[in-house]
């Protein structure tokens, strides 16, 4: 199952340009959530395990044939991790969660743009984005603290809060306006 580039780029900037249509909007409300964010427990159970079962289902696609008689066991040990994550290590499981998220979708965006490189320079714009997730993605993975440190300073007041808010909101509208366009 192969994903275009314009449904990725339309799905990716439209989400980016939702979520941050309401911190532009109703600043408060999306600093309070964002604050909870990091030690939101049910929340990291949701992005853990569905980071685990992208995972497992991106090992299932892989065809290395070097690997094909220990995938039982890679399924049920990557499971386990992911399930014992949930329940051993509760402590900033959201932002762990996140992280293997980002780092998921960055391969998919990484995957999804790279046919496309030779066609136009704005395929960058999408594998840049996804190399920042990258980075984040093990930034956080290692230090999952600093998001909240990082939070804690994005909404450190309202006028921050619609700033950055606003500008997550022209990159996602740039983004959707590629799909819609160029992709």
């Amino acid at each position: 199952m192969q994903i275009k580039l314009s449904t990725l780029a339309i799905a990716l900037g439209s989400l980016t340009a939702l979520i941050n249509l309401f911190g532009l909007l109703k600043p408060a409300e999306f600093g309070a959530a964002l604050r909870k964010f990091p030690r939101s427990v049910p929340i990291g159970y949701l992005l853990m395990l569905s980071g685990t079962a992208w995972f497992v289902w991106n090992l299932k696609q892989e065809s290395i044939s070097d690997f094909e008689s220990l995938k039982p066991i890679l399924y049920g040990l990557f499971i386990a991790v992911g399930v014992g994550a949930c329940i051993f290590v509760k402590d900033f499981l959201s932002v762990r969660g996140l992280a293997i998220l980002m780092l998921l979708l960055a391969k998919l965006m990484v995957d999804t743009g790279r046919p496309r490189l030779g066609e136009t320079p704005w395929v960058l714009v999408m594998q840049t984005w996804a190399y920042v997730l990258v980075v984040a993605g093990i930034w956080f993975t290692v230090s999952p603290w600093r998001m909240r440190d990082l939070i804690q300073w994005a909404t450190g007041n309202e006028k921050r809060i619609r700033l950055t808010s606003g500008l997550r909101l022209a990159f996602g509208l740039l983004v959707l306006a590629l799909g819609l366009t160029v992709f």
